[in-house]
């Protein structure tokens, strides 16, 4: 069901901090889209069998709907998989090994934790077990719903900073009129609103701006750079309006200028176009050989 743009405003502003999701099911159902049309035939068929036998009832079983498992898995009580869906790099001190919990160990299975770790560690250590044959199918396939996730997660920039406020959690922002919501919530959903409410079509549109020099700028580097690339995204631009720091309970919402949401809807459009088109290059290193 789509809900025009005040009643999803209201909606966020009241939800409690810890419910944010990275991008809203819309957000990360365009990166899903756009990464789809990238994947190689094998990369596809792979794809595709794993999530034809996919049992699990939290979300629709198709590829659109499952790239939002992780957060409907995390909200149906499974607390310790929270820290999985971001970084938080400090805006004023950043320290991406302090803020990956120092890159721990994983032994096992990547879906049994550690709970203290970060969406870094959790993206290379899905798309390892993707790449894995010795990994079993039923890994495989909660793997592959995380790397869904945890790419467009990435490239939230909210995903990637903080500023002792939660990562945008604290800061009310104003969108003109009755309109406030924290600024995480203002990156996840209400930024997108001017893409429409079909995501395959607002994927469709993106793509059609990505050029092949685009593509091949972008799959530079891995996680770690792309989680460095989102952070420099906060540092400039997202907190552009220089919120204090914190998580004081007094402050008045601030007002977002029609200038830094004009900004806002171009970087979070090329944010979008980035996360899919490494989706679908993660998906294809790892299934399409």
């Amino acid at each position: 069901m789509k809900f025009p743009l005040l009643p999803i405003v209201i909606i966020l502003a009241t939800a409690p901090a810890s419910g944010a999701l990275a991008w809203g099911f819309e957000g990360h159902a365009i990166v899903a889209a756009i990464a789809r049309d990238a994947l190689t035939p094998k990369a596809r068929a792979a794809v595709d069998s794993l999530l034809a036998d996919d049992k699990d009832t939290l979300t629709a079983p198709d590829l659109l709907a499952r790239a939002s498992w992780a957060d409907a898995w995390r909200g149906a009580g499974h607390k310790e998989t929270a820290e999985w869906h971001y970084v938080d790099i400090e805006i004023d001190a950043p320290d991406i090994r302090s803020a990956c919990n120092g890159f721990p160990a994983i032994s096992g299975l990547a879906s049994v934790g550690p709970a203290h770790d970060c969406i870094i560690d959790k993206i290379d250590a899905f798309r390892s077990e993707l790449a894995d044959p010795a990994v079993p199918e039923a890994e495989k396939i909660i793997a592959l719903k995380y790397v869904l996730h945890f790419v467009g997660d990435l490239h939230q920039p909210l995903h990637a900073s903080d500023h002792e406020d939660k990562g945008g959690n604290c800061v009310m922002v104003a969108l003109g009129g009755s309109r406030t919501l924290n600024l995480h919530s203002y990156w996840d959903t209400a930024v997108l609103a001017p893409l429409g409410p079909d995501p395959e079509a607002a994927a469709k549109a993106l793509e059609k701006e990505i050029t092949p020099s685009d593509r091949k700028a972008w799959l530079q580097g891995g996680p770690q750079q792309w989680a460095l690339e989102s952070f420099a995204v906060a540092r400039t631009s997202v907190y552009s309006f220089n919120p204090p720091p914190g998580c004081a309970s007094d402050r008045a919402p601030i007002a977002l200028t029609d200038a830094y949401q004009a900004e806002a809807l171009r970087i979070a459009r090329l944010q979008l176009m980035k996360a899919g088109v490494r989706l679908a290059y993660v998906l294809n290193a790892a299934m399409g050989r």
